[in-house]
């Protein structure tokens, strides 16, 4: 047994200066550098999500009491539940003049707390089809619903570039239709702040890069 660890070391050794007498480098690390840096990076955004949480839950103590909104962390980001009837009266998408202020609360941590993250508004609506609102379709709504709520953030200094808006109707519900509790919870608006992505660094990064017209 002793004479088999022998000839390893000796082999081992041999390799070694094989290598070095070869000009070869050998390299030891336990992570590159690049992956340490994303760790940082990932770690820094979801900081900056939890600062935003903790402020967001402060404004907004009110209407969290009142289960008019709901702050929570999800996989696609920090998430800001809006119930529908806060902010729209049945059918429309023109904003209640009482939910603006409620509104105003969210953009001023928007601009400050997590002024360098993205924003997705996303409207819901629940299976109920639509008869006499004059819209098409639960689509058309749930998007009107959701452009109010961009607009009305880019008319509150939420730089543009930041906001995108879509409209589900009626195909991501979170409860179910069968109940009057359960439409409720489906009929709402989500204001959503991204995390950064590889992607949204790299491209801002080229855009910077690039040369004038």
């Amino acid at each position: 047994m002793r004479s088999n660890k022998a000839v390893l070391m000796n082999i081992s050794l041999v390799l070694v200066l094989a290598l070095g007498l070869s000009g070869c480098t050998i390299i030891l690390q336990k992570g590159r550098r690049t992956d340490i840096e994303k760790i940082s990076k990932l770690k820094n955004d979801m900081t900056e999500l939890e600062r935003a949480k903790a402020e967001l839950e402060k404004r907004l103590q009110d209407e969290i009491n009142n289960k008019q909104v709901k702050v929570e962390m999800q996989d696609k980001g920090l998430v800001i539940t809006f119930v529908s009837e806060v902010l729209f009266d049945s059918g429309k998408s023109k904003l209640r003049t009482d939910s603006l202020s409620k509104l105003d609360k969210v953009a001023s941590v928007l601009n400050t707390t997590v002024a360098d993250l993205n924003v997705g508004i996303e409207g819901h609506t629940d299976n109920k089809p639509i008869k006499k609102s004059g819209w098409k379709s639960n689509w058309e709504l749930s998007t009107a619903r959701a452009l109010s709520v961009l607009h009305y953030l880019s008319d509150k200094s939420v730089a543009e570039p930041r906001l995108a808006a879509i409209g589900y109707g009626e195909y991501k519900p979170v409860a179910s239709n069968d109940t009057k509790e359960g439409r409720q919870k489906n009929r709402r608006v989500e204001i959503v702040i991204l995390p950064k992505t590889e992607t949204t660094n790299r491209d801002a990064a080229e855009q910077g890069a690039g040369s004038p017209d």
